[in-house]
């Protein structure tokens, strides 16, 4: 199958489509059995396998947290077999002594570009800590890697981008960072305008993200408003769960090349 149709981001060549992984960890956004229900069907065999299936389906990119272990052993194990997907690593450092130690363990595993968790961004800008996102953005860029930001309220997004230290952004189509604050999940319709008039201002390369609203919404018109109303250099992330419809990769690349054309 030829490519999906790719744009020059940040240097590197990506496709339109990027595969997703919070299927494959189990982050559902939509009920702890659904969660249960993704994590007992993601094995690691499942993943590798889904993602050769991107490959074959025209997409050339994937990204993954650099925390959940078993999606974290996959990417090894599928980078080390001569997978061809650039892999974009969503970063936190829970698991390790500093944000620094965590970039330093995704550069050797091998990443081509990361970027910082939204949770933890919208933290950062609750807190005006410009300094630490400064930091984290240049000592990526020192090991050639560039470096974004996610984020779930648009107001972090034009806050970091008045900084003008992020080389790309990561914007989530619904303002659901409540959950990440213990107070459910919230998906309003009113978010997804407020989400594409920011991409649309920041000048830097985006990728869209939930643009389905975790499942709430029907593909078909879900990638038609997002590639309709992001720049023509942006990018969005979508996550498969293989459990509901096993040709969901192909299904979801046929539905971008009829929107994109190629």
């Amino acid at each position: 199958m030829a490519q999906l149709p790719v744009v020059d981001f940040c240097g590197l060549k990506l496709t339109r489509l990027l595969i997703g992984a919070n299927p494959f960890g189990g982050y559902s956004h939509q009920s702890e059995a659904r969660d249960r229900q993704m994590k007992d069907y993601y094995t690691r065999d499942r993943i590798l396998e889904t993602w050769r299936r991107a490959e074959k389906a025209g997409i050339n990119a994937m990204i993954t947290n650099n925390e959940t272990p078993h999606v974290l052993e996959a990417v090894k194990a599928y980078l080390s077999q001569g997978g061809t997907l650039q892999w974009i690593a969503q970063m936190n450092c829970r698991n390790k002594p500093d944000m620094e130690s965590a970039i330093d363990e995704a550069v050797k595993i091998g990443c081509m570009a990361l970027y910082f968790h939204g949770a933890l961004v919208d933290e950062v800008f609750q807190k005006k800590e410009e300094k630490k996102i400064v930091s984290w953005c240049d000592y990526a860029r020192k090991a050639g890697i560039p470096a974004g930001v996610a984020g779930h309220d648009p107001k972090t997004h034009l806050w970091v981008n008045g900084l003008k230290t992020a080389d790309f952004h990561c914007v989530c189509f619904f303002n659901c960072g409540s959950v990440h604050k213990g107070e459910g999940e919230r998906f309003t319709l009113h978010d997804p305008a407020a989400a594409t008039e920011t991409i649309r201002r920041i000048r830097k390369p985006c990728i869209g993200y939930k643009i389905m609203g975790a499942g709430r919404i029907d593909p078909a018109m879900a990638f038609e408003y997002a590639f309709s109303s992001i720049k023509k250099n942006d990018v969005v992330n979508v996550g498969v769960f293989r459990g509901d419809k096993d040709g969901m990769v192909e299904e979801n690349c046929a539905l971008v090349r009829k929107i994109l054309g190629g």
